[in-house]
């Protein structure tokens, strides 16, 4: 019976696991035994260019790139909305009207048939804000190229 020692050994050695000290901190949240959230990584064009990926069936971003399903997208930060004179827009498009700033941007990539309702982009959309982010900033970033 020399394994009753090795047992007992084991056993009282996991009995100290799963035991923890109190935390040096409070919870950011302010409330006992809630986790504050991990923290979010700031949106970068890097990231964005990831998420262009889901675009490149349709668009490409290229100065001078050629209009694929969609218009080519280089540029589109600040452009009129329906600018490009070689890419035939759908009337709601057109009818839009306004700039390709920041903020139509994300409505529009947020949910694009409920921003422009008579678009042709069939595309749910980018539904996380961080994501939109960093595709605008992407997008921005290659306009400057």
């Amino acid at each position: 019976m020399r394994i009753a020692p090795v047992l007992l050994a084991g056993a009282l050695t996991l009995a100290g696991c799963g035991k923890s000290e109190p935390p040096a901190e409070a919870p950011a949240t302010g409330e006992p035994g809630v986790e504050a959230p991990a923290p979010t990584v700031a949106p970068t064009a890097a990231m964005g260019e990831q998420i262009f990926r889901r675009c490149v069936a349709c668009h490409t971003v290229d100065k001078g790139g050629s209009n694929g399903i969609g218009p080519n997208l280089h540029g589109v930060v600040g452009a009129a909305v329906a600018s490009k004179p070689d890419f035939s827009y759908s009337g709601a498009m057109k009818a839009k009207g306004g700039v390709w700033d920041e903020a139509a941007l994300d409505a529009y990539l947020k949910a694009p048939m409920k921003a422009v309702p008579g678009t042709r982009m069939a595309f749910a959309g980018v539904i996380d804000d961080a994501d939109r982010k960093a595709l605008i900033l992407f997008l921005e970033e290659q306009s400057k190229k």
